[in-house]
């Protein structure tokens, strides 16, 4: 009967635990919705394709500068197997399961190769990063770490052409 009894106050406290974790993620998205604001939606045309689609994984968005505060409003922190491609008018990241992000090509501050973002840790230059403005103003990095690492100089240089810094 011990044995019993041991087992039920593990489960409890394991499902208060999680109670917990999914009322603090629920209210940073709360706290974190009015700085963020609307994401952009993807707009009819997007342009000619300069590059992709590549494969990879979305790995999620955090507020910059900061690689580990993950956004925590609807799915735009979620992690999901994506497709990036960038347009002549910005960046497209389709997400199985999950909103697209659009990230119009004139609120691109910084594409960049970085080692880790929200939480997900890797080998140098593992993952690539795009720093943009959400309409609201604040600055988020959101990070696709790619199937095919060698595609990354080719997404990191178009910027450093275009006479923004990366």
């Amino acid at each position: 009967m011990t044995g019993v009894v041991v087992v039920l106050i593990v489960v409890a406290a394991w499902g208060g635990i999680v109670g917990l974790m999914l009322l603090g993620w629920r209210g940073r998205g709360r706290r974190q919705e009015q700085l963020l604001g609307a994401f952009p939606e993807v707009p009819a045309t997007l342009g000619t394709r300069r590059l992709g689609p590549h494969t990879g994984l979305y790995v999620g968005s955090t507020i910059a500068p900061s690689w580990q505060d993950r956004v925590a409003v609807g799915d735009y922190g979620d992690r999901a197997i994506a497709e990036i491609s960038r347009f002549d008018t910005g960046i497209l990241i389709e997400r199985t399961g999950a909103n697209p992000i659009w990230i119009p090509d004139d609120q691109i501050t910084a594409i960049r190769t970085e080692r880790g973002l929200a939480g997900k840790v890797m080998t140098a230059d593992g993952v690539l990063v795009i720093r943009w403005l959400l309409p609201s103003g604040t600055e988020i990095d959101s990070g696709v770490r790619a199937d095919d690492k060698s595609i990354y100089p080719h997404w990191v240089k178009p910027l450093e052409q275009d006479g923004k810094k990366s």
